[in-house]
């Protein structure tokens, strides 16, 4: 790949400070729940299973809108969409502040759908911005999403407590900070040119793709343990006799605990021709941390969440990373990213919902736990396939490759 035009310095640090502001917007709003769900299921009434919902809509509607992703960033441009997505995220987030409990549902869509066109379109950004700093943004990425839940997750009580707001006031706060990112983006989105792209050859090409296939079930099984942890973690170490804001605490912990990883990780993958010693490092961590919280809940609670963040740090950031690296191109990265994530949430949306329902079927924590470490059968599998040296656009039998058009030439 050819390089771009140098810009100046000043450009650089200013989009890279840009793309980590808007990803620590990505994740609050469905990490924020799983603080506040004993306060909302005692004002609604809501049983464990619906309440999940409010983390299980936003990821469902990272899968629908994750194939609608590309098409808007080609229509309109990448930098315009990006801006729709942070208005629908700040309209989502709003949304929660009305009292009808259908409100609640209807917000966590909204927000999911700009969520998802951002979670699409920011790889492609970093690839087409950043194609010799790949793995160095792709970090920067990764620890504000991680930084992001972190802060959703340790501080969303303490404000709650301190500024005496209501669980739901506390839940639409974090669409202030949306609201200022989408203020400090719409000079670069009014600046950009209004088309990026025609339409694509990839779009139908990398859903043939093994390649493909093996990242999507990567990306969606790693996603269905952390969203599960983050929506019952809380929960799971309340029941087990932890106090509020320490069960609170401890959620926001693993998600810090990732930002280490996150660091590392796709720095790392960037330089390595395969993957699967990362992969089976998270697959270890997740194992290790889910056995502790069914052995020792809330006792062994710091050893398990640092453990099971590092293990989701580790798989989010180089699952993000493959988008990169196991593709060519910015527009090959964006269909790989959007085909990814249709996949991957719609997997993951399972993991709060299926866990809340076992919940409610048992009585306690183990059927989902137990659940939960089945599920990384398939997660270590996955990941051993997404980490080969291969890209979406290799060559398949009969000729030709999975994007169309002539097999890529022979590597030296």
């Amino acid at each position: 790949m050819g390089r771009v035009p140098s810009r100046p310095a000043r450009d650089v640090v200013l989009l890279a400070a840009a793309i980590a502001l808007f990803s620590l917007n990505l994740r609050p709003a469905l990490v924020a729940v799983g603080p506040l769900a004993p306060q909302l299921r005692a004002d609604t009434g809501l049983s464990a299973a619906s309440t999940s919902l409010l983390t299980t809509l936003p990821l469902v509607c990272f899968g629908l809108f994750a194939t609608l992703a590309p098409r808007l960033g080609r229509r309109v441009g990448l930098e315009r969409a990006l801006l729709v997505a942070l208005l629908l995220l700040v309209a989502g987030t709003s949304l929660r502040l009305a009292v009808p409990t259908a409100a609640l549902f209807a917000g966590s869509a909204v927000a999911g759908a700009g969520i998802a066109i951002a979670n699409v379109l920011l790889p492609g950004v970093v690839k087409r911005d950043f194609p010799d700093r790949t793995g160095p943004m792709m970090a920067l990425y990764s620890v504000a999403l991680n930084g992001g839940a972190a802060l959703a997750a340790g501080v969303t009580v303490p404000l709650e407590d301190a500024l005496g707001l209501s669980w739901r006031t506390a839940l639409a706060l974090w669409g202030v900070a949306a609201l200022v990112t989408a203020v400090l983006w719409l000079p670069r989105a009014r600046a950009a040119p209004p088309r990026s792209a025609g339409p694509s050859e990839h779009a139908r090409g990398v859903w043939r793709s093994p390649v493909a296939w093996a990242v999507a079930l990567f990306m969606g099984l790693q996603s269905l343990e952390f969203y599960a942890l983050a929506a019952w973690l809380p929960t799971i170490l309340r029941d087990d006799g932890m106090s509020a804001s320490t069960a609170g605490l401890m959620a926001a912990l693993m998600s810090a605990s990732g930002i280490a990883a996150s660091l590392v990780v796709p720095v790392v993958a960037a330089r390595s021709r395969r993957q699967r010693g990362l992969t089976a490092v998270a697959a270890v961590g997740f194992l290790v941390g889910l056995v502790g919280l069914l052995v020792a809940p809330a006792d062994g609670a710091l050893a398990w969440v640092l453990v099971l963040g590092l293990a989701q740090g580790t798989g989010i950031s180089l699952a993000l990373t493959l988008f990169v690296l196991r593709s060519r191109t910015a527009e090959a990265a964006g269909e790989l990213s959007g085909m990814a994530q249709t996949v991957g949430y719609l997997i993951a949306a399972a993991g709060p919902l299926g866990a809340g329902a076992l919940h409610d079927a048992t009585g306690t924590w183990t059927a989902p736990l137990l659940a939960l470490l089945l599920g990384l059968v398939g997660f270590a599998l996955a990941g051993w396939r997404a980490g080969a040296d291969r890209t979406i656009e290799a060559p398949v039998p009969g000729g030709g490759h999975p994007l169309g058009g002539p097999p890529p030439p022979a590597a030296a």
